[in-house]
């Protein structure tokens, strides 16, 4: 077995440290990367399907979180002995990871993608959903997939004497008066574009006011989220060293190749004016006459646009690139 590729990087302003793994588990996937921080391990894994499935006008991204027992060094028991549905976290940290990554595929791209997130490892202390999300755009940017990323996340807890707190334990945000979750990519001349943010004050942010912590202001949050770019830009160099680390082993890495389906109104609006006619025209009473005109009618306008000067439905790319 090849030795894993690892890189990682201190987390500016504490003693944690981002680590991520690849080339060790999950071979078989297009992209697999372990991701780490404090004892919280996840192993996130990104593949996508060769063709575009029929009847598909929308991008079929799944994200889905597995949470297990074990990886809190613990086993079910008492009467219920296997782990059912979601918890709840788990919903919530698909869809938060779901978010910062579903606008950052091109525009056209129809090939169901699956972005798994197992938690291997949960010490109780360090959350694991901005970890997915960090996890899952490192796993797209080396499977070759097309991917606008890379992408960063952070989760900011803001403190009762009025400090940010980057990447806070468990404690530390139930401490706090508010939180921030934020990811964004970083744009070509350094700064950092926000593609989300998440905010909340904590459950006992009243009483800690009450007790004279200070309070989120307009400023403090616009100072939270300027704060935020210097840690989303750690995440997005470390993903972007992964990048060069495994191009550097494996050789380079091979874009898969796909098809970009775009939405064509004006053919859109020469079907709509063929169906008027066969509504106006024809007696659509009887459904199985009804699905004879509709058969006739698929035919008929494939056979008039393949004439037309009308750009194609379809436009093939070879190289993996729009």
């Amino acid at each position: 077995m090849a030795d894993p590729i690892i890189v990682s990087g201190p987390v500016s302003g504490t003693e944690k440290t981002l680590t991520f793994e690849t080339g060790k588990l999950a071979p078989q996937s297009m992209g697999a990367v372990v991701a780490s921080i404090g004892g919280t391990k996840v192993l996130t894994t990104a593949n996508a399907a060769k063709s575009v499935r029929d009847g598909v006008d929308f991008f079929p991204l799944t994200v889905d979180v597995e949470e297990r027992a074990y990886a809190a060094g613990k086993i079910p028991g008492s009467f219920f002995r296997r782990e059912g549905r979601p918890t709840e976290d788990a919903i919530l940290t698909c869809r938060l990871t779901d978010r910062p990554l579903r606008p950052s595929f091109p525009d056209g791209f129809r090939n169901e993608t699956q972005v798994v997130t197992t938690v291997m490892g949960a010490d109780q202390v360090n959350p694991h959903d901005v970890l997915s999300i960090n996890a899952a755009s490192a796993a797209l940017m080396i499977s070759g997939i097309p991917f606008e990323g890379p992408i960063g996340a952070i989760r900011m807890a803001y403190s009762q004497s009025g400090e940010w707190i980057p990447h806070p334990t468990y404690e530390e945000a139930e401490n706090g008066t508010f939180e921030l979750v934020v990811a964004g990519r970083e744009l070509d001349n350094g700064d950092v574009a926000v593609m989300m943010v998440e905010a909340g004050g904590s459950e006992n942010a009243f009483y800690y006011y009450d007790d004279g912590a200070k309070k989120v202001t307009e400023e403090v949050l616009a100072d939270g989220l300027d704060a935020c770019k210097v840690w989303i830009k750690e995440s997005i160099g470390l993903q972007r060293q992964l990048v060069a680390s495994v191009i550097a082993t494996k050789g380079p890495i091979t874009p898969m190749k796909w098809h970009e389906l775009r939405y064509r109104p004006h053919i859109a609006r020469y079907q709509g004016a063929e169906i008027l006619v066969i509504v106006r025209d024809r007696d659509l009473s009887n459904a199985q006459e009804s699905g004879m005109e509709l058969d006739w009618f698929l035919k008929e306008v494939e056979e008039r646009t393949r004439w037309c000067d009308f750009p194609p439905l379809v436009t093939t790319c070879t190289d993996g690139e729009n």
